[in-house]
């Protein structure tokens, strides 16, 4: 057996979350350019279908080997896969894209927060995941951020564009709670068929509904951007849920509204208001409470066998009958055990806190 590996607890989901932020960021505003000839349903469909198509090669393309070192999908995975998709990968995909043509990129992109809060009160109210103080506390930055942006001068007016982006945002967020019953098995083929299954949908949408399809040349840049900002992203989000957990996953996530209006800002031309940058702050202080967060505390863990991809670290501390790669995945048992150390409701830390 290998020797026990010893790193931060931040590493490596929170390095996989804001990395999934960052490509997600640069849709929106990405977005926002292709919509001036392009159906909203139909852009919709084909950033996934983009995402699905490039992962199917990338799959191909890494052998059975590196595909070994992950748990693969059961019948008992597939309702949640099927919920996630269509939450996630249908109903709020579409909401975005028509939101993006009544608000401005920028706007739009800071609202994304709204993404991380929905998941976070999800996994908090429904799945009672650990919360602490200063997660609400930055949570209630973001809220106030997000509010900002749809001040009308006399008031609080949603417009259009703002409630379809935060409705895509609820759709998120449940998609992510569900994605989590699932985010031990194979990140890969869990996004490749989300973006197979959601893209087939809303391009048969789209033709349905009298469009059709765009230049080659402009497939070709949307399965681009649907390929790194859709299905690369997502891959590392489903990663990181391991190890963070929904809430926090969330929480780290709300990166990608603030890299999608700076790219608006710089590729789109949009103005750079006072309201959008008290809200930037705003939005800027709850991350920064998120980021610094740390929970420690001495816990139990109970008897669980369970299938996943692991290295062989102080929770790992098994035989096998000859040498092995890491990562590997097989199904294992964990021992009781009761210690201390800095941690985040990942596989194995999903206990209650009194």
């Amino acid at each position: 057996m290998s020797e026990p590996h010893s790193h931060s607890h931040l590493w490596p989901g929170v390095p996989l979350a804001l990395g999934s932020a960052a490509l997600f960021g640069a849709t929106p505003p990405l977005s926002k350019l292709l919509l001036e000839g392009v159906n909203p349903f139909m852009l919709a469909g084909l950033l996934y279908l983009g995402a699905g198509l490039g992962l199917a090669l990338y799959r191909l393309l890494r052998g059975r080997q590196a595909a070994a070192g992950e748990a693969q999908l059961t019948a008992g995975d597939i309702p949640w896969l099927a919920l996630a998709i269509g939450m996630g990968g249908v109903i709020a995909p579409v909401l975005l894209m028509f939101g993006l043509t009544l608000n401005t990129a920028s706007s739009s992109a800071l609202l994304l927060n709204l993404e991380g809060l929905a998941t976070m009160a999800i996994a908090w109210l429904v799945y009672r995941e650990n919360v602490d103080r200063r997660l609400l506390l930055g949570a209630f930055a973001i809220l106030a951020g997000a509010v900002l942006l749809s001040w009308q001068g006399e008031g609080i007016a949603f417009n259009r564009g703002a409630l379809l982006v935060a409705g895509a945002c609820v759709a998120w967020g449940i998609d992510n709670n569900f994605t989590r019953r699932i985010s031990a098995t194979d990140p890969v083929v869990i996004a490749m068929l989300k973006g197979l299954v959601a893209g087939v949908v809303n391009v048969g949408l789209a033709l349905a509904g009298g469009a059709s399809f765009p230049p080659a040349s402009v497939v070709a840049v949307i399965a681009a951007v649907g390929f790194f900002g859709i299905g690369v992203s997502l891959v590392m989000f489903i990663v990181a849920l391991r190890h963070l957990g929904t809430a926090r996953t969330g929480a780290y996530y709300s990166l990608a509204p603030f890299i999608g209006a700076l790219l608006a800002i710089a590729i789109l031309g949009d103005a750079v208001t006072l309201k959008l940058a008290v809200a930037g702050l705003l939005m800027g202080a709850g991350l920064w409470l998120h980021l610094s967060e740390r929970h420690e505390h001495e816990h139990d863990h109970e008897e669980l066998e369970h299938e996943h991809s692991h290295v062989h670290d102080e929770h790992h501390q098994h035989q096998h009958d000859g040498p092995v790669s890491e990562p590997h995945s097989h199904w294992h048992r964990h021992a009781p055990m009761r210690h201390r150390h800095p941690h985040y409701p990942d596989l194995h830390h999903r206990h209650g806190h009194g």
